[in-house]
């Protein structure tokens, strides 16, 4: 399918306007969002990119089609893992609930300057260079393979190397100051931890860069198609985050399931590169006569996939339970930080869901119970909110 320079720039523009609405309509005035706010904007920027799609499906064809919709899927499905991290990175910063909107909305602009120099780029090397399909299909591979480690909060860190020379190298304060990214104090200009913050998850997502683009570019080496899917399953990520804040750690299997789609497309990769293979030291430097996976098996397997191990993450009691885990260390250190919120009703969600993920681990059986590692320091914190609250209802 052959884009024309118009269609380009009004695609561009059009993503540009959709983040310029975002920033001031949602962003500028800082706010905890509602569940009903997340969901339903949520909705709205999938709705768009479905509809972009089914213009594609129009105007470029049942294949054009399908690489979009096979694209926009895994990268919407990698950046839902991405956000774990991103959790990660919120809390270990201790961000401000109202503020996290501003830092997330940083992330994606910085993704998506990032990500479309990696696609511009990863185009001209795979036009110039056939050869990259091997290096990309078995990126992909190695990937997949390290997806399946086991992955928890200390196994990544919010202090990546661009942060900690950031803080050797400009003066940075202890608390933050409102939403702004540089203060004064003492009379010195100083960075805030806001700054910080979207330090790491810019350095975040030019790694989750390097995962994403080669994945895309298996399924598609059309530029205009590689960019709008990328660009797509970025807008709405924001609310996306708000929209699934309690259930991020419940998606135990996403992992096990994105390794498998990550294999797959490498594969595939892989094969197409001994195809259209010119490597003297490999069949002499022919082609090799394999068999090639269509697009449309792709997107099969690929929903398949994530069907099954979102839906078996839902209906499992370890991921029911990892959740309770998660949320009650978080939720109970996130009540007792003072400066996490001014927002009574953010504080109210925080206590019921505590309440409800400690009921779920003080009612698991036996068996289950053994998933607990740290029973003890978890109650511990319940005991604590509620000794908190208890004394924040009493006080006159």
């Amino acid at each position: 399918m052959t884009v024309s320079p118009l269609a380009w720039s009004l695609t561009v523009l059009g993503i540009l306007a959709l983040l310029a609405f975002d920033y001031i309509f949602h962003v500028r005035s800082a706010h905890v969002p509602t569940l009903r706010e997340a969901a339903l904007w949520s909705s709205v920027y999938v709705g768009i990119a479905l509809l972009f799609g089914v213009g594609l499906l129009l105007f470029g064809g049942t294949d054009t089609g399908s690489e979009y919709f096979a694209g926009y899927i895994t990268e919407k499905a990698l950046s839902v893992d991405n956000l774990f991290v991103f959790l990660i990175i919120m809390t270990s910063f201790r961000v401000p609930r109202e503020n996290q909107q501003k830092v997330l909305l940083a992330g994606i602009v910085i993704s998506l300057i990032a990500r479309a120099g990696f696609i511009f780029l990863g185009s001209a090397l795979l036009n110039t260079f056939s050869w990259v399909f091997y290096l990309f299909g078995l990126a992909l591979l190695i990937t997949a393979g390290n997806m399946l480690k086991p992955q928890t909060e200390e196994s990544h860190s919010a202090q990546n190397v661009i942060v900690r020379l950031a803080r050797r190298l400009l003066p940075t304060t202890e608390s933050y100051d409102g939403d702004r990214l540089i203060t004064r104090q003492d009379g010195r200009r100083m960075m805030t931890p806001m700054l910080l913050v979207m330090v790491a998850i810019g350095g975040t997502d030019l790694m989750f860069a390097l995962d994403s683009i080669p994945a895309i570019f298996g399924l598609t080496q059309n530029v205009f198609i590689v960019f709008t899917a990328t660009a797509f399953s970025l807008l709405g990520l924001r609310q996306l985050y708000f929209l699934l804040d309690g259930l991020l750690d419940r998606l135990i299997y996403l992992s096990f399931g994105l390794a498998a789609i990550l294999a797959f497309i490498g594969a595939k990769l892989i094969l197409h590169a001994l195809h259209e293979n010119n490597l003297p030291f490999v069949n002499a430097g022919h082609h090799v006569e394999v068999a090639e996976i269509s697009t449309g098996l792709s997107l099969v397997v690929i929903v398949v996939v994530l069907l099954v191990t979102i839906l078996a993450s839902l209906f499992s009691t370890r991921g029911r339970t990892q959740t309770a885990m998660a949320n009650i260390r978080r939720d109970a250190l996130a009540y007792l930080d003072a400066d996490y919120t001014d927002d009574a009703a953010e504080r109210e969600r925080l206590y019921s869901r505590l309440e409800e993920s400690r009921e779920h681990i003080v009612a698991l059986g036996p068996k289950a119970k053994q998933i607990v590692k740290n029973e003890r320091e978890l109650m511990e914190l319940c005991a604590r909110v509620i000794e908190s609250r208890n004394s924040a209802t009493t006080s006159p």
